[in-house]
């Protein structure tokens, strides 16, 4: 079975609350889970301590027994030092499009020809 701690929505429309759970992979989202190890709140200020409660105890139980943590709860457990921090480096997220370099091209070369006349 391949576990992972994530997180699982509730809360109210435009309100989340977040419990951070160990599940099966192949489970929904907000459906069954094995055990509830804590709690987010993104609504709270980012320096408040109730924003994240975590169990680190049952947490770590579930990172000794293979359980994969998801993006988002890997950055909380970097953050809370349990975890040692990955390099994240997407360059390719921030390079502007095909549509985008013709269009900056193409500007580039009207202003070359304006500058030559």
């Amino acid at each position: 079975m391949a576990v992972k701690i994530r997180l699982a929505r509730g809360g109210a429309k435009k309100r989340p609350h977040y419990a951070i759970v160990a599940a099966d992979s192949r489970m929904p989202r907000d459906g069954r889970f094995l055990e509830k190890l804590g709690t987010y709140n993104p609504l709270l200020p980012k320096d408040s301590e109730d924003r994240i409660k975590m169990n680190m105890e049952r947490v770590q139980h579930w990172l000794d027994q293979g359980a994969q943590p998801t993006d988002r709860i890997a950055r909380f457990l970097e953050a809370a030092g349990v975890r040692a921090k990955t390099e994240r480096a997407n360059m390719k997220k921030a390079e502007p499009g095909k549509k985008a370099k013709e269009r900056a091209a193409e500007k580039a070369a009207k202003a070359e020809e304006a500058a030559a006349e």
